[in-house]
């Protein structure tokens, strides 16, 4: 039903006001690439339930070479985002560069079946995943800002990250009902998670829309985008802080496959049981990524943001304080789920209305580029943490690295002068 309105404008009657605007629907271009990110997540998060497990209990790597691991998962591959971002800006083309992306991360499924048991080769597959995550991340969300009013753009990433985490939380279920099915097969896994992926693929190629209707696009004769163009979006403050923020934020985080390893160890879980992990923290993170969306089209931005650091600090500290059984999973995966709905589509949401439209893919790559490096050095910092101190004191020097991050970024970008944050009219 949706997926039928992609080329349709959100029909709004003449008399609506402020009020009425604020719950409209979001474009059905951001509900066709909710459904594309959706599909993805299933396809990724299959994967990313058991590889954790299948690194460090099947192959007995180290926490450092874990970590090392985990960093490259993420961030090794962040400066093609900025390459990927240009790219769609200069070319007018972002959705092909997003369907480039997707297309990268559905092979590398395949190729886990190739890599086996080498871990240098394990490493270049998971590189090219993430490079087609990198390259599709922000043109995706540079169509979601074009296809959105600016007041609007808390809702419409709030809806967009809720459907991705529909896709989070039924992936891990997915892996788990392979393994029960033909046991501690992880090819098995690997072959499913490609076919879902290329499934996404084919939805992004019939439904998704390069220029929703009403977006603000260049004229047929405006001049491509230059790099000296690209480049002086860092002379820009707004944007310049921003990039800032974005990359100590980064530093702030260790990463999922640490948290559920560290609740795996005190808990004692069975290894079967591991993928759910993921399915906790996906659940949270469903039920709450629109409505904290809402609340920042209301309150503004930047304090629902700093309220999700706060909530990933206090998970760290649960991992290392008193508190075990069933309380313990609860409380970590739920804050950990607020973690992620309060901060991932919200702090776009906050760069959208400060980057240009022209150049809007390449701003929200240089926001992701500074996240995804800052987290390559923060998961080997936490390897060598954990190694060095054990995993409690690590988790503990996590905590205080988040008090320390959310102090500078609100030094950073909380006087209204330096970033704008629209709220919705009352």
């Amino acid at each position: 039903m949706y997926l039928s309105t992609v080329s349709r404008p959100v029909a709004e009657p003449p008399e609506s006001g402020p009020r009425r605007r604020r719950f409209a629907m979001v474009s059905g271009n951001v509900v066709a690439l909710g459904t594309v990110s959706l599909i993805t997540d299933v396809s990724a998060e299959m994967v990313a339930a058991v590889l954790p497990l299948y690194l460090v209990l099947g192959l007995q790597l180290s926490p450092v070479a874990f970590g090392v691991l985990d960093g490259v998962h993420t961030g090794a591959t962040a400066l093609l985002r900025i390459v990927g971002g240009f790219a769609a800006d200069r070319f007018r083309r972002r959705k092909l560069i997003a369907g480039v992306g997707y297309t990268l991360s559905a092979v590398a499924k395949l190729g886990l079946l190739v890599a086996g048991r080498s871990i240098p080769a394990i490493g270049a597959v998971i590189a090219v995943d993430r490079l087609g995550k990198g390259v599709r991340s922000a043109p995706r969300d540079a169509l979601i800002t074009l296809s959105t009013p600016p007041e609007a753009l808390g809702r419409a990433f709030g809806v967009h990250r809720a459907m991705d985490s529909v896709g989070a939380f039924l992936g891990p279920l997915a892996a788990f009902a392979v393994l029960l099915v033909v046991g501690q097969s992880y090819d098995a896994v690997f072959v499913t998670s490609f076919c879902i992926a290329a499934l996404a693929v084919v939805v992004l190629v019939l439904f998704v829309r390069e220029r929703p209707p009403g977006a603000a696009t260049d004229g047929p004769n405006d001049p491509k985008v230059s790099v000296r163009e690209a480049i002086g979006l860092l002379r820009s403050g707004p944007a310049r802080r921003l990039v800032l923020a974005a990359a100590m934020l980064g530093l702030a985080t260790i990463g999922d496959g640490f948290v559920y390893l560290l609740l795996q160890r005190r808990e004692d879980l069975g290894l079967r049981w591991f993928p759910l992990l993921a399915v906790g923290t996906s659940l949270a993170y469903l039920v709450l990524a629109a409505p904290l969306g809402v609340l920042a089209d209301r309150i503004g931005r930047l304090p629902v943001v700093i309220g999700g650091y706060t909530a990933l600090g206090a998970t760290y500290l649960l991992l290392a304080g008193p508190v075990d059984g069933w309380p313990l999973i609860a409380l970590t995966l739920t804050l950990y789920g607020a973690f992620y709905a309060a901060t991932d589509g919200v702090l776009i949401a906050l760069a959208g209305p400060v980057l240009p439209a022209r150049l809007r893919t390449t701003g929200i790559a240089l926001v992701q580029t500074g996240q995804a490096l800052a987290y390559l050095v923060s998961s080997v910092l936490f390897g060598l943490a954990w190694q060095a101190w054990g995993p409690e004191n690590a988790i503990r020097a996590a905590a205080l690295a988040v008090a320390g991050v959310l102090v500078a970024t609100l030094l950073l970008l909380a006087s209204p002068s330096r970033l704008t944050t629209r709220k919705v009219p009352r």
